[in-house]
């Protein structure tokens, strides 16, 4: 169909400049000249309809609707670019059909086409995708499943298939036998892309068992990270430190390491506090009278201390217990009445959860006294005031502890020894 209509262009072309006066010697290069301007006239008018009549139809189309996706796919000019198109699909046609007389012009222009169309196709493809990544990113869902590493494995593939059919458009050759040679370089590309093959299959890990996310609070003290994730690449992530410095981590140690995700704690609501501090264990002793009276006018203890000190009076009547030596019975420790104020005072404390773990205990004494532990969480869980809580609170711990007779335990100073010798 395409020879028939070239040969009766070609015979009408040829019998107009004949008739023209037109040397026979400059019919044929003349006739190639206009059959090329009806070729470039028809490109033209393709590209006209397209860009001028058939975009802006859609850019209208695109500002009435309601849809958000059609206005991030038009700023991308993915419309754009599938109109670009046409026209080339026009000159091929054109070529083939009013050019068939020149077949090394047209094997030539079809190679030129067939590459223009392949590089075209990968730049639609890379806006669409990055169109559904930035459509994907705006929804609630992104946050637990990032897919970045997917688009980008996608992308990978496109390449890779448009470099394999451009080679195989110049070489002269099918994709599939260069695809047979490309076997026996399998370990090399192996070797080359270890860390994207890798960061592709961890990248899907971290999506399905939703381990990290950007937003996520993550530490990995093996990476020197302890801050916010940014950003999940296929290759990396980036963690911006609490330093304002930014980490790089490989995607596959996420998966092959071990790494602490905050994540937890921020949807419980709270933020644990977990600290002690060390008392001297000289300064424990048995409460005496004039301390238990001293302890009941403590707001927090009052009803506390009277009813310890009842149920201890009963059982040691009960069993006849000799007053005059503390050893004997049941009696209120100055250590154990200092532990029930710092608990009532952290439940009067309207920045502790109380409905969460809550617990002021001892811990195993060492050779630098006994640890009695504050653990708690905040209801902020905001750096800044969350380290304002935890000071707040250790602050009237270690200024109120004289008050129970005891003593914090502390290294000895140089001042210390200053007062020995004196």
């Amino acid at each position: 169909m395409n020879t028939v209509i070239n040969i009766k262009i070609g015979q009408i072309i040829t019998e107009w400049l004949i008739k023209l006066g037109i040397s026979d010697n400059f019919v044929t290069p003349i006739r190639f000249i206009i059959m090329l301007t009806i070729v470039i006239l028809f490109a033209f008018f393709a590209y006209i309809i397209t860009e001028k009549i058939i975009v802006k139809f859609i850019a209208r189309f695109v500002k009435k609707s309601k849809n958000k996706w059609d206005d991030i796919l038009y700023e991308r000019k993915v419309f754009r670019r599938i109109a670009q198109i046409a026209p080339v699909l026009v000159v091929y046609y054109a070529i083939v059909t009013f050019l068939v007389d020149y077949p090394s012009i047209v094997s030539v222009a079809k190679s030129v086409i067939y590459i223009y169309l392949i590089i075209m196709g990968v730049a639609i493809m890379n806006v669409f995708f990055d169109t559904i990544y930035q459509i994907y990113a705006n929804t609630t869902i992104a946050r637990n499943r990032p897919i970045k590493g997917l688009i980008q494995s996608t992308k990978i593939f496109i390449y890779f298939s448009a470099i394999i059919l451009i080679l195989s458009i110049l070489l002269g050759k099918s994709p599939k036998s260069l695809l047979a040679g490309l076997g026996a370089l399998a370990a090399v590309l192996m070797l080359v892309f270890k860390d994207t093959i890798l960061g592709f299959v961890s990248s899907i890990q971290l999506s399905a068992n939703d381990m990290v996310k950007v937003g996520d609070w993550i530490s990995m003290p093996s990476h020197h990270s302890d801050g916010v994730v940014t950003e999940i690449n296929l290759n990396t992530v980036k963690v911006q430190n609490w330093d304002k410095t930014i980490s790089t981590i490989p995607t596959y140690a996420l998966v092959s390491e071990s790494f602490n995700n905050w994540k937890g704690m921020e949807e419980s609501g709270g933020r644990r506090i977990k600290r002690s501090i060390n008392i001297d264990m000289k300064s424990v002793k048995f409460c005496s009278k004039e301390m238990l009276i001293k302890f009941q006018k403590i707001k927090l203890l009052s009803s506390y201390i009277i009813e310890k000190q009842s149920k201890f009076d009963d059982y040691n009547k009960s069993n006849k217990v000799d007053d005059s030596t503390l050893v004997n019975g049941r009696r209120l420790t100055n250590i154990g009445v200092f532990r029930k104020y710092v608990e009532e005072y952290l439940k009067q404390e309207p920045n502790i959860h109380n409905d969460m773990t809550f617990l002021v205990r001892q811990l195993q004494p060492t050779e630098k006294g006994i640890p009695l532990e504050i653990y708690v969480f905040s209801k902020s869980q905001e750096w800044s005031k969350y380290e304002e809580i935890q000071a707040n609170i250790f602050d009237h711990v270690l200024a109120i502890i004289s008050e129970f007779d005891l003593n914090i335990f502390q290294n000895p100073t140089g001042s210390d020894f200053q007062k020995i010798i004196k």
